[in-house]
């Protein structure tokens, strides 16, 4: 005895809603950006030695020494901000590959 036809349509969208549904939840794991910063960064940028000697000269070699000091800090922040958003975006990447496509075609 073949069943009704009703049910045909029933069964298919049952069938192709459990594929939906069965696949595994994409849970990203909590990024670890800040491990790839240095470890001597945490120290700090330390400041230009005060001058000895109280000749201008003296104190113009501090000045210059201070503003190197202030730029190794300064690139230090760009540095550790590219490098946190380039982790981030590599992650959202990976989820975005991650994740399965209906039908093949679409995400």
């Amino acid at each position: 005895m073949r069943p009704p036809l009703i049910f045909g349509p029933l069964i298919l969208a049952v069938l192709s809603l459990a594929g939906c549904v069965g696949s595994p939840p994409i849970i990203a794991a909590p990024s670890a950006c800040s491990t790839l910063l240095p470890s001597e960064w945490l120290a700090g940028v330390p400041s230009a030695p005060l001058p000895g000697g109280e000749t201008v000269g003296d104190w113009i070699a501090f000045g210059d020494a201070t503003v190197g000091q202030l730029d190794k800090s300064n690139d230090r922040y760009k540095s550790a901000v590219g490098i946190v958003a380039r982790c981030e975006a590599r992650d959202r990447e990976a989820v975005k590959r991650s994740r399965g496509k209906f039908l093949g075609l679409f995400r």
